[in-house]
């Protein structure tokens, strides 16, 4: 009955406004530069993008575009000298006058015939195959995503995604631990809410989707001067501020209101800031879901363009995260019952703010960053979540913070494209942990602090040269990274990464592409601080080593027109010096995908394994009005386990399939399918001769796994259809967006692995035998099915003025 009046209101909302758009008053204004020199580039042939309406940039680069069409535009760019341009989609409203820069890079001859004319789709020397680029319409639009990017990310070809309420970024069978963000060149060190300590997943993004302007997601061939990462690199460029004037953007769903201010602070200066508050009371209270995050976040821009030489921009992103339990539920079923008793409460503070300075001259750019950024994760457990002292069996509270400095150079020396620096980082990790577990047959207590200061250092090189009219592309370069936590990783010579691209156009319509190279990450700080209760870093001891892979990867695209890309890849990654937990003989990449902490246990670096496949992607951007963007993924992930025998990862899931298609529809209306297959998972089945142990149970509140049998079940797939509808309004003076989300469409039922309790139908718990020994008693344990998955709909309006 609330589903249908739900839908009622829905329908009668999406009804009250049918009143058509103003006139076309449209606007764009900009400046065209020059990528290596940022000097302005005159008598520029603008243009949007598919058509003969255009302008020319006057003397001084600036040009104006008038009596545009309300919504979604690319403007094409050309000039003598310089590559043809494509931007990405920006949004013309009535309301004000939209600002896009344009960055053009120098070409040394004219060509007419094997270079893809102004095509949206990107492909550089140094990443000819695995970038993949999505612009903000692309973003705000998809279907079941909540314009999270995070979720956006998940529709790419070769990334997997976890059925429920997770962010966790799953790329070409790699841990949900294994990725790297960047926010316009500054590091940060994850992009959602209630990170999981250690590795990147959560289930809500940190970033307001109204501050992006372009998403670049690396799942190979990285740039070096791009660290840390073993299977992908996510860049977000985020808009210019406007020059003309102060303009606002309120945004209100079911699950948080947003409001954001964008303007000029001076003539050479400007500001973008927004804040965020959740609202998922209503939302997981009307799921009756037994935990409900609440959180708050903000978010900055602010650039100075002092001259065409000289730009500083501060950046700046926070967020605080509360995780209550949701204790109204009426008459909780088996499954929220057990929820309710094991949920750990949590509180988490991050934040990353630094600032990016560049210069230009005439051979290139010299970029300065310098950026810090903190967590704050603090967790604690009570049996049955029974909030009594005696009754703990969980308790962490932790501070992790790094300052991070990067020098670097990008020239362009006659035919050759360089780009050189250095990097440093100072990192401190303190953690105060208490733990009770059931080991070696009897309850064990862990308790230890760490506080520890590192200090990291790197430096990389890339060079790159087109030969043969520009029809074949080389890229060679290395990345070396060092610190000082212990023998092990203070030389920069072991870990040298160096890596090598090629790409050669076969016409202009097909090409064919290569990519290899190796990469380094650190284990998380979790492992590096991880001591014994004697006081001793044990991974240390242990001679833990970085993270290493090897990639790689060849491919093969046609482009049949200027709008559309067809792409075949195949990849192979080979893993080696992983970290192997001592307490269960199973590499830790399996264990990152789960709330809380990942990588506190002991470890030593010698797990081996691979993942390899091949995708099938095919985008384009107008066929038949249509924005498709289809994928096929076919994806094997396994680890030597102490025997040295191969076995799959959590992230084997070998078929994954994603279909997200896009219409925009006559007086302003907008809808978007997306349509995605996951194949089943593998699974750990519970040990439950230790689990029904009386004093086992009672250590942790939860059964145990058989890691004796790791990996060796597999879930059934997963499939969700998902489905958004938008509308516009462009007024004269505001404009407003009312969009309705609904996730899974048909109500599609997830089975996971059963839950079991210590208690019966009545909450008792059962003993089966209380006259033998407390050693010796057992607990009664019965299985709960553990199915998820309902409809998800979302209301929510966008006003700008």
């Amino acid at each position: 009955m609330l589903k249908t009046k739900l839908s009622l209101s829905i329908i009668l909302l999406l009804l009250v406004f049918v009143k058509t758009s103003y006139s076309q008053n449209g606007i764009i204004k900009g400046t065209v530069y020059n990528s290596k020199t940022n000097k302005t580039i005159p008598f520029v042939s603008i243009a949007i993008w598919g058509t003969s309406k255009g302008t020319i940039s006057d003397s001084l680069g600036n040009f104006v575009l008038k009596g545009l069409p309300p919504g979604y535009t690319r403007l094409s760019a050309s000039a003598i000298g310089f590559k043809p341009e494509v931007t990405e989609d920006i949004l013309v409203t009535n309301a004000r006058s939209s600002h896009l820069d344009i960055f053009m890079t120098e070409q040394a001859v004219q060509l007419e015939t094997v270079v893809i004319k102004t095509s949206p789709f990107e492909k550089s020397k140094e990443s000819p195959v695995s970038l993949q680029t999505l612009d903000i319409s692309e973003i705000e639009r998809s279907p079941g995503t909540a314009r999270d990017i995070s979720r956006v990310i998940q529709n790419l070809p070769g990334v997997s995604s976890s059925p429920g309420y997770r962010n966790d970024i799953i790329v070409r069978g790699g841990g949900a631990n294994e990725n790297s963000f960047y926010l316009e060149d500054i590091e940060i060190p994850n992009i959602n809410h209630f990170a999981t300590q250690g590795s990147s997943g959560g289930p809500n993004g940190i970033i307001n989707t109204d501050f992006i302007r372009e998403a670049k997601f690396y799942s190979g061939a990285f740039p070096s001067s791009r660290g840390n990462a073993l299977s992908s690199i996510l860049e977000l460029q985020l808009i210019e501020p406007n020059t003309d004037k102060f303009q606002y953007r309120i945004t209100g769903s079911a699950t948080e209101a947003a409001i954001s201010a964008n303007g000029p602070i001076s003539k050479k200066s400007g500001l973008i800031v927004s804040v965020r508050r959740s609202y998922l009371d209503f939302l997981f209270g009307l799921l009756k879901l037994p935990f409900i995050p609440t959180y708050t976040d903000a978010q900055f821009k602010y650039k100075i363009r002092f001259n065409d030489k000289n730009t500083l921009t501060f950046i700046g992103l926070g967020a605080l995260d509360k995780l209550r339990l949701n204790t109204d539920i009426k008459d909780p079923d088996d499954n929220q019952k057990y929820l309710l008793k094991v949920i750990p409460k949590s509180n988490q503070e991050t934040y990353t703010i630094g600032g990016v300075y560049k210069h230009f001259d005439n051979r290139g750019k010299t970029t300065i960053v310098l950026s810090r950024n903190y967590l704050n994760n603090g967790s604690v457990k009570y049996y049955n979540n029974i909030e009594e002292p005696s009754q703990k069996t969980f308790d962490y509270k932790s501070d992790e913070a790094e300052t991070k400095f990067r020098a670097e150079r990008s020239i362009r020396m006659e035919k050759y494209d360089i780009n050189y620096g250095i990097g440093a980082q100072y990192s401190t990790f303190s953690v105060n942990r208490f733990a009770r577990a059931y080991k070696n047959d009897m309850p064990t207590t862990y308790r230890y602090r760490t506080n520890l200061d590192l200090f990291a250092w790197n430096l990389f090189g890339q060079i790159g040269r087109s030969f043969i009219d520009d029809r074949l592309g080389l890229s060679a370069g290395f990345r070396m990274d060092a610190n000082n936590y212990s023998d092990q990783m203070n030389n920069l010579l072991d870990q040298f990464s160096p890596r090598f691209s090629a790409s050669y156009d076969l016409s202009e319509k097909w090409s064919i592409n290569f990519n290899t190279g190796t990469y380094y990450q650190l284990p998380p700080y979790t492992t590096l601080g991880y001591k014994l209760n004697s006081g001793e870093l044990i991974n240390k001891t242990n001679k833990i080593k970085y993270m290493n892979v090897t990639h790689l990867i060849t491919g093969i695209s046609f482009y049949p027109d200027d709008k559309s890309k067809i792409s075949v890849e195949g990849f192979y990654k080979w893993y080696k010096d992983y970290p192997f937990s001592v307490a269960d003989s199973v590499a830790i990449s399996s264990k990152g995908g789960d709330y809380g902490i990942f990588g506190d246990e002991e470890v030593i670096s010698n797990s081996k394994g691979n993942a390899y496949g091949f995708e099938l992607s095919a985008r384009d951007k107008d066929i038949w009005g249509f924005n498709v963007n289809l994928s096929y993924t076919f994806v094997r992930s396994q680890f030597k386990d102490i025997n040295e025998k191969l076995i799959p990862s959590k992230w084997d899931n070998k078929h994954i399939i994603n279909l997200t298609v896009l219409k925009p529809l006559p007086k302003d209306w907008e809808v978007g399918v997306r349509w995605r297959y996951v194949g089943g998972a593998p699974y750990t089945p519970y040990d439950l001769e230790k689990s029904s142990r009386v004093l086992a149970w009672n250590a942790q509140n939860e059964p145990y796994l058989n890691y004796g049998a790791f990996n060796t079940l597999r879930l059934p797939s997963f499939h969700q259809l998902d489905i958004r509808i938008d509308k516009h309004w462009f007024m004269k003076d505001w404009s407003m967006i009312l969009f309705v989300d609904i996730q899974n469409l048909y109500n599609f039922k997830y089975l996971s692995p059963d839950l079991y309790t210590n208690t019966n139908t009545d909450d008792i718990p059962v003993i089966i035998n209380p006259q033998d020994p407390i050693e010796e008693q057992r607990y009664q344990l019965r299985a709960i099915k553990n199915e998820s998955g309902t409809i998800i709909p979302t209301v929510g309006v966008i006003v700008e003025f």
